[in-house]
């Protein structure tokens, strides 16, 4: 049975799961709208495996995805993947709650004439409520923002010294650089900062700062700087992106990278 939580895309956005999630299921119409319409706005995820049963005459799993919202809430879906010994292509089904995930496992087993009970999946319930703690570490409520107050303090220079500490390679490019050469003030708050468990059982820190800039015309531009210690031997690193969605869905990758 293949693998639902896709292991070997590791680095694939919320985005870009839940498309996948909904586009294989075969129910997904049965869905309530407004759950799908949460489930849009879905910043991290976490899966894991709950439940499974393998026999010849049937495969069957239960995975649980757990969403964090930009709301602050959480909403969980119920996966039931399965497929008989004759016909070894998967199935997917999604459910809003558990107990109706357990009711379609059960009668998926009467079916064949099994016990209508699942086998937890404990030890990777606990590896979830790892998943959680860092996701939960890394989408907490930003900082409140602080009044902005521009400098006029060589922002041009500040400017060109942010974007060329920038070690990704979708950094922003000439055109930034250009409108960033018209600033003469500038503003710089930190927007989110937090230090959060990885694997190998060390700490990594994350820091996300706005850097807002005035420009000669009059006109405001930020850019948004990630740092982070994720990295394979825990030296620091800085990012910079153009929007801050972009910056954050960064510090995800990074994270699931670094676990």
């Amino acid at each position: 049975m293949n693998d639902p939580i896709d292991r070997n895309d590791p680095y694939e956005t919320t985005e870009l799961h839940v498309e996948r999630l909904l586009g294989r299921a075969l129910n997904s119409f049965d869905l309530p709208d407004a759950l799908v319409e949460r489930l849009r706005s879905a910043l991290a995820h976490a899966s894991a495996l709950h439940s499974s049963h393998h026999s010849a005459a049937l495969h069957r799993a239960t995975y649980r995805h757990t969403y964090l919202l930009a709301d602050g809430e959480s909403l969980t879906l119920w996966e039931l993947v399965h497929h008989t010994g004759e016909d070894d292509r998967d199935h997917h089904e999604l459910y809003g709650d558990e107990a109706e995930v357990r009711l379609a496992a059960a009668r998926l087993s009467a079916a064949f004439g099994l016990p209508g009970t699942v086998r937890r999946a404990d030890p990777l319930d606990d590896d979830l409520d790892a998943d959680l703690e860092l996701l939960s570490a890394l989408l907490v409520r930003p900082l409140a923002p602080a009044p902005r107050l521009y400098v006029p303090d060589d922002s041009a220079d500040h400017a060109r010294r942010v974007l060329r500490r920038a070690e990704n390679a979708d950094r922003p490019g000439e055109a930034v650089a250009a409108r960033l050469r018209g600033a003469y003030a500038h503003h710089i708050q930190q927007v989110f900062g937090r230090q959060c468990g990885v694997a190998g059982g060390r700490d990594a820190g994350f820091s996300l700062y706005e850097h807002a800039f005035l420009l000669l015309d009059g006109t405001e531009m930020s850019v948004w700087e990630v740092e982070h210690t994720a990295t394979p031997d825990g030296r620091h690193m800085c990012e910079v992106y153009e929007d801050e969605h972009t910056a954050r869905a960064a510090m995800e990758v990074r994270a699931a990278r670094a676990w």
